[in-house]
């Protein structure tokens, strides 16, 4: 799942999910469990050169600083190799940070919890462009996904129900663009 994509190629698909946003609660508290541990069991990767590594480093570190997120697997990096490491925060810390939404290019995961799906929306008005976004649904969230969708296709070249963004067939239907800055061309790049 999430996990999956999240360290696909050791991060360093364009499309990594970086961030996902659940409710707070029991639903949350499973999906963080499960990240963590598929998390942990994924070993190092290599990234692709020295300067990808040292900015994943960076990353990471900016990360460990932040008094707005909480560390929930955290991992020692060496060399050119990355292991996931995992935070998660509120969405009214991730609001107030905007630093919480530049990219980490890597097998960096935030999960951001909202109080309520209504929050969804609200978060996703705050998102920079991107170059996809995900919604996992089911048959009791339609309301929500029509109110999401619309904000969501304004802040994503494209978007996804029920699937994961990294692995997918790139051909000529394939978008790769997306609003500033995910992409300087809103066509594609």
């Amino acid at each position: 799942g999430w996990a999956g994509s999240l360290t696909m190629g050791a991060g360093q698909f364009c499309t990594n999910p970086g961030i996902a946003v659940v409710e707070d609660g029991p639903a949350g508290d499973a999906f963080v469990a499960a990240a963590k541990e598929a998390l942990s069991a994924s070993g190092p990767q290599v990234m692709l050169t020295d300067g990808i590594a040292q900015a994943y480093r960076d990353g990471k570190d900016r990360f460990d600083t932040r008094n707005s997120v909480t560390p929930v697997l955290t991992t020692e990096q060496e060399g050119r190799n990355a292991s996931p490491n995992l935070y998660e925060t509120s969405a009214e810390n991730y609001l107030q940070d905007h630093a919480l939404g530049e990219e980490v290019f890597g097998p960096l995961g935030l999960v951001v919890r909202v109080s309520d799906p209504a929050q969804m929306v609200d978060l996703a008005k705050g998102f920079e462009g991107q170059l996809t976004a995900t919604m996992h649904l089911d048959d009791g969230d339609a309301e929500l996904a029509r109110k999401l969708l619309p904000v969501l296709e304004r802040k994503a070249g494209r978007v996804m129900a029920n699937g994961f963004p990294t692995g997918v067939e790139v051909c000529d239907a394939m978008v790769h663009g997306g609003p500033y800055p995910a992409s300087t061309n809103f066509g594609a790049t």
